[in-house]
Parts: C-alpha cells; structure tokens; sequence
C-alpha cells in the first residue's frame, strides 16, 4: 500500500488512467468485429461504413497512446486490403 501523497495520488491516476485505456482498446476492438463480420457476410456496404468507424477507432486509439502509429497504419492496410478484395467480388456478380 502506498503511504506518502503522491504515491497514493499516483494510484489514483493509474486507476483512471486504465479505465481509460480499457475502453478504448474495448472500442477498437467492438469496431473491428464488427468490420471483420460484414467482410464474412460479403456485405460490401456495412463493410465500408465498419472500415470507416474502425479506422476512426484506431486513430483516437492511436492519438491516445495506447497503439503505435505504426501498428494503426499496418491494421488500416490491411482492413483496406480486405475491403478492396471484396470489392472486385461485389461487382462481377452485379
């Protein structure tokens, strides 16, 4: 147990702060389920509008610190990559 001041006061920070940190890692993580289920589902428009939210998702993450920019630019790349894969399937059946 902390027993000076500011070592009770840091504690109190680190509480917020992973309170924090939890929900907007949960939130990054909501988002990208829900981008990855209309990727299986091959519903190109709720994919596009998910893609949008996540990657919304991933740069307040990314802002905030809890990812690397480059970690948020290589999950983007590849949400992009998966987008756009079935992107060429949406339109040859149309």
């Amino acid at each position: 147990m902390p027993t000076t001041m500011s070592a009770k006061k840091r504690v109190r920070q680190n509480v917020k702060r992973q309170q924090r940190n939890r929900a907007v890692k949960s939130a990054v993580r909501t988002q990208a389920k829900a981008f990855r289920a209309a990727i299986e589902a091959n519903d190109i428009e709720k994919a596009r509008d998910e893609c949008r939210k996540c990657v919304s998702a991933y740069d307040h993450a990314a802002s905030k610190g809890m990812l690397k920019k480059n970690t948020t630019a290589r999950y983007k790349s590849r949400m992009a990559a998966a987008l756009n894969r079935l992107a060429p399937a949406e339109n040859s059946e149309a």
